[in-house]
């Protein structure tokens, strides 16, 4: 009877030594929430003074507020991504090759967190808008999208997209190109004053 019960008892404790096997448990990848993307649709900025383009519904023009005495730097903010491309204009006087450089050492600034940095030239003939947009790849870049427009001769325009949240772009990527394009529709709707 002794050994009926000891076998009863250790059977079972032996069934579930022998099926746990080697597998370590692991825990669960983070997940992240849903992203739902809005509808494209385009409204005209015509309020600065030496220049417009149009920029999407879902998103809000402020004003600069650390640079106030810059009337034309603006901040095309996107409430539901905690997202901002921070707009800056300076007129050109014989010192375009020092603002190419200030944008330039701005990018150069991310190389740290980088994996890789993709540039796409822009030629608007027709508007006279010329410049450079710059893709940021890379987990812990802070700014995944920059970029600078002239006319060479009047007009210079940067701007920077930034997130207000730790930097994970792995995980915004869908939000980073979802705004590129509308960065690109910005790009092509430039018109100087």
């Amino acid at each position: 009877m002794k050994k009926l019960t000891i076998s009863l008892v250790l059977i079972p404790i032996l069934i579930v030594l022998v099926s746990c096997g080697d597998n370590n448990p692991q825990p669960k990848p983070r997940g992240y929430f849903r992203i739902d993307l809005p509808e494209k649709q385009y409204v005209l900025l015509d309020t600065m003074r030496r220049y417009s383009f149009e920029y999407p519904v879902y998103a809000t023009i402020t004003p600069d507020f650390h640079s106030l005495d810059e009337k034309d730097w603006a901040n095309v903010e996107f409430p539901s991504f905690k997202g901002t491309i921070h707009i800056s204009y300076k007129q050109v006087d014989k010192n375009l090759p020092e603002y190419i450089e200030d944008a330039y050492r701005m990018i150069t600034k991310h190389i740290g967190k980088a994996t890789g940095i993709r540039d796409s030239v822009v030629i608007n003939k027709d508007r006279n808008v010329y410049g450079l947009v710059y893709f940021l790849d890379g987990e812990g870049v802070a700014s995944p999208l920059q970029f600078y427009l002239t006319d060479s001769t009047e007009h210079f325009l940067r701007g920077s997209l930034y997130f207000n949240l730790y930097p994970n772009n792995d995980s915004m990527q869908p939000v980073i190109k979802f705004i590129s394009d509308d960065v690109r529709h910005l790009i092509g709707t430039l018109e100087w004053k």
